[in-house]
């Protein structure tokens, strides 16, 4: 018997909406159900994509309420609060979508307490943490998209200026998915050759040069909104890349935002560092051996998610 991949998406705005169209597109799942506070946008969505379905192939999306989310093995959750107002704060608008979460997670521990988390919504790393603390499944199995877009902007960068396919490079952004990321340069590599301070494919190791590319690759949501009004493509396709490595078991190592245990000295906190990623989650995690610099920065990281999170009411 074939088994059927079915995957829920708690929130259809931008971003739900660009995960499913990936997924959709990539033929990921047999099923794609997708829920909303505004049902009939779930309604419409789930419409646009079965018309294209003569040319993907028979996968079913449909709009739907929690119950249904049973059929679910993995969840993405991507529902959130926008700034009501300019004299809104950062912290009444992370109150209001950590309210939206503990709404959600007890609905998701109800009627899917088994399926995997993905955590989209923004600031991923600290709904991540509360996503965790409020519900009952084990941490593992909830996983914040964290920097594996910021990763994935770097690894583009770098193979443009060394003139490579990205796929080639290896190098990570660590940390906060935020300001406070840390680009990590002791460990980045392109075919096995370390980059850091080295000539590599006739391209001198440039300081200012490579400032500039993670800076590039750490302000780039900032430059799409101000173009387009969002960011959802990209994250769309991050998210369906998630999916992928735990429904097809890949054990890929990725960037995700989970906790390090006291992995660099930080604990109670969600940021991101390379994990293998598989069918129960986050299954390891790798933690590679980083300079004083980078794990003096990494730690600032942590120490500006906490203070992120100061003064926010979360009740299970």
């Amino acid at each position: 018997m074939i088994q059927r991949r079915t995957v829920g998406i708690v929130g259809t705005g931008n971003v739900g909406t660009a995960a499913a169209y990936a997924m959709f597109n990539q033929s990921l799942a047999s099923e794609i159900l997708l829920l909303d506070q505004d049902s009939r946008r779930a309604e419409g969505e789930a419409m646009d994509l079965m018309h294209g379905q003569q040319l993907v192939g028979g996968i079913t999306c449909r709009a739907v309420d929690y119950p249904a989310l049973s059929e679910a093995q993995i969840i993405v959750l991507s529902a959130g609060a926008s700034q009501k107002s300019p004299d809104e704060t950062r912290l009444d608008l992370l109150q209001r979508n950590a309210d939206i979460f503990r709404e959600i997670i007890i609905q998701l521990d109800k009627h899917a307490p088994d399926a995997i988390l993905v955590v989209a919504t923004n600031p991923v790393d600290v709904l991540t943490y509360i996503s965790q603390e409020l519900s009952n499944r084990p941490g593992r199995r909830i996983i914040g998209t964290g920097t594996l877009l910021d990763t994935a902007r770097f690894r583009a960068l770098l193979g443009r200026h060394y003139g490579v396919d990205p796929r080639s490079v290896h190098a990570y952004i660590l940390g906060e998915h935020g300001d406070s990321e840390v680009p990590i340069w002791s460990n980045a590599t392109i075919g096995g050759q370390n980059i850091y301070e080295r000539t590599v494919l006739g391209k001198e190791w440039e300081p200012e040069t490579m400032q500039s590319i993670f800076e590039q690759a750490r302000d780039a949501a900032y430059e799409i909104i101000d173009r387009k009004g969002h960011t959802d493509t990209a994250i769309g396709v991050v998210i369906a890349r998630i999916v992928r490595a735990v429904l097809e078991d890949q054990q890929n190592v990725l960037p995700v935002s989970t906790r390090p245990d006291g992995a660099y000295g930080i604990d109670d906190v969600c940021l991101s560092i390379p994990c293998v990623v598989g069918l129960e989650g986050v299954e390891k995690r790798v933690d590679p051996e980083l300079s004083d610099e980078e794990q003096e920065a990494l730690q600032a990281s942590a120490e500006a998610l906490y203070e992120s999170r100061r003064g926010l009411h979360v009740e299970p």
